[in-house]
């Protein structure tokens, strides 16, 4: 029988090497790497702030071990390339090529691949351009905000075969991955309750007063911006703040959702769920923004028309930090606290209640995961999550393997994003319909662009 110690061992061991020291690798799977003529030309597309603090950094971590080289960077506002321009020479002391937008970069032949950090609604037609251009790529959550653009880039993705990194990055943590074998191995049993939040008291957030003031039409691209989203006039909020507009973005879902019900999908291999309901509103933050500052969904899992399955909860507001990030998963037998980083029998039957039921005790030993820690206050910058993630995607862009958080991850991640901002939206239970690959709300098709 296998015991908890071997578990954890094996758990560990299946993730790569990963221990929690550091890195196993293989050196033979790098000896290519070492050749000055086969280095991996990346180029950025977008370099927001998350770029600067936490992906490029990350990048550099492996760069030199692994042969990659950033060339190039990409961005419609003149004062972003200029910015880049003073951060990889300060940084780094070298020079990259400056591109206006992204098909003169893709047009000069310099990329082998691109990390996407632009805004939520241009994640998936900026990744449709890399791949067509033949490019790897790492693409930040969410992986999109409509049906029509996650199944464009799913399409291209399968067609092309490219290699595609999507932000996930608790799929590259240990503690993660520990918790997904061991849900997976049975022992936990069948979950019956997942319970999420994500809590903080900012009022700040997503909010960039200085930067708005200071940015012009006339030093960007707006029609660019826009991508395939219907015109509006010039906003330098919705340019900068767009995490607080819809349709430019989906606010708590996109942003926070898409981390945290992914766990759902990889830890059971659902793609999606089965209903969902759902509320919020702007009840503190008035400042003109269009996405909630609280919002709380409920959505049914399980397999298709069988009534086995278990309910999600998730709960997000920028109104009060209490309970931070939580994610808690529930069986019969206990809970796996992913704050903690613990199983336990909190919960769970015990030897009085099973004799009631004429059942036997099945409470779970305790034992510890790997330890990790979110931060929830801070945009999760420089944490070892995006520095795993982003090495996970590099060992793949060589060996062609599939990446931890593969192109379906995000697809599927981004049905659940999607269902609960049609839920808050029309204020209709809202399904979806596999066959069509459609969102429904009251049953009928959820048109995203009704509710400007």
């Amino acid at each position: 029988m296998q015991t908890r110690r071997d578990f954890l061992k094996t758990s560990l061991l299946g993730t790569g090497g990963l221990v929690l020291g550091g890195l196993s690798l293989d050196a033979a799977l790098y000896a290519r790497a070492k050749k000055a003529n086969d280095t991996v030309r990346v180029g950025i597309v977008g370099f927001s702030d998350r770029c600067r603090s936490s992906l490029i950094p990350s990048f550099m971590n492996h760069a030199e071990e692994l042969g990659f080289e950033i060339v190039a960077v990409s961005d419609i506002w003149k004062r972003r390339r200029e910015e880049a321009t003073a951060f990889f020479q300060k940084n780094y002391g070298k020079e990259v090529k400056l591109f206006r937008n992204n098909e003169e970069m893709y047009e000069s032949g310099m990329c082998d691949a691109v990390i996407i950090s632009t805004a939520d609604f241009q994640h998936a037609p900026h990744l449709v351009e890399a791949l067509k251009a033949g490019c790897d790529a790492y693409c930040e959550k969410p992986f999109a905000e409509t049906m029509e653009d996650a199944r464009t880039a799913l399409k291209i993705a399968r067609k092309t075969n490219r290699i595609i990194q999507i932000g996930s990055q608790r799929r590259s943590m240990p503690n993660y991955q520990a918790a997904c074998d061991f849900i997976q191995s049975g022992k936990f049993g069948p979950i019956v309750m997942v319970e999420m939040t994500w809590n903080v008291n900012q009022p700040g957030r997503w909010r960039r007063p200085a930067l708005v003031a200071e940015c012009r039409e006339e030093d960007t691209d707006w029609k660019r911006f826009l991508c395939n989203r219907p015109y509006e006039p010039w906003d330098p909020r919705k340019y900068l703040e767009f995490r607080l507009f819809w349709p430019y973005s989906s606010g708590i879902p996109g942003q926070w959702m898409s981390h945290q019900i992914d766990t759902v999908h990889w830890f059971t291999g659902l793609s999606h769920p089965r209903s969902v309901v759902a509320s919020g509103g702007i009840y503190l933050w008035k400042d003109g923004r269009r996405n909630c500052d609280t919002l709380t969904a409920v959505m049914d899992y399980g397999p298709e028309g069988s009534d086995e399955g278990f309910q999600v909860q998730y709960t997000s507001r920028f109104t009060n930090s209490a309970g931070g990030v939580k994610e808690l998963y529930f069986s019969n037998g206990g809970s796996l606290n992913l704050d903690r980083n613990e199983v336990n029998a909190s919960g769970g039957m015990s030897e009085g209640d099973a004799k009631a039921m004429g059942m036997q005790p099945n409470l779970l030993e305790t034992f510890k995961l790997p330890s990790a820690q979110v931060d929830t206050a801070a945009n999760m910058g420089g944490d070892p999550m995006t520095s795993l993630h982003m090495r996970n995607w590099m060992e793949c862009v060589r060996s062609r393997k599939e990446t931890n958080a593969p192109v379906l991850a995000g697809y599927n991640h981004s049905i659940a994003t999607m269902m609960t901002n049609a839920a808050v939206r029309s204020g209709e239970k809202v399904t979806f319909d596999e066959k069509r690959q459609e969102i429904l709300a009251g049953g009928k098709v959820f048109d995203p662009y009704r509710y400007i």
